[in-house]
């Protein structure tokens, strides 16, 4: 056997082992990002932020986590207190579609499939053009298990949230606790 010959016997089926095992990891969600637009790892480790509030709406069930930026100016009254959220200040809401709960003694809906993660941070200098925040979203295919991002550009939840202009763009209260 050649050098070259038994270098190919050796690399080749490495690569491909290499190549398979990247594709059986499944993807890693924090290399996304909305086309000029925010990056899924801004919000790395947004599974761990505390609990704002929850929602529901036909179609989705929504848990909305907050970092400790945001948890200290909401405990400090923001934004009732007249003080917009700092910058920093960031927020993910995870939708899931609602399904009937096999297992409860009573009907009740819990979340299913997960659906979409949208993300919102707060930045005046970056986002000075959208209220001082930058929007994402990347929807969830169960199918593939993958996200994908959605829209274009940091600015792409901006027209929703001018409703709220007076509450500096979040719709989520802090509730009693």
């Amino acid at each position: 056997m050649t050098r070259v010959h038994a270098w190919l016997v050796l690399v080749i089926p490495a690569m491909f082992a290499a190549l398979v095992g990247h594709a059986i990891s499944g993807q890693d969600k924090y290399t996304l990002q909305v086309p000029n637009g925010l990056a899924f790892s801004e919000f790395k480790g947004y599974e761990d932020w505390q609990t704002v509030s929850v929602s529901q709406t036909e179609e989705a069930f929504a848990l909305i986590l907050a970092n400790p930026i945001m948890i200290d100016a909401y405990r400090a009254g923001a934004p009732g207190n007249g003080k917009p959220f700092p910058d920093g200040a960031k927020m993910a809401k995870i939708h899931w579609k609602p399904e009937t709960s096999a297992e409860a003694p009573a009907p009740t809906k819990v979340a299913g499939a997960l659906r979409d993660v949208d993300f919102m941070v707060r930045d005046s200098k970056r986002f000075a053009d959208s209220g001082n925040w930058g929007y994402a979203q990347f929807n969830y295919d169960d199918a593939t298990d993958t996200f994908k991002p959605e829209g274009e550009g940091a600015d792409c939840g901006f027209a929703c949230h001018t409703i709220v202009q007076a509450k500096d763009y979040v719709f989520t209260a802090y509730p009693k606790r």
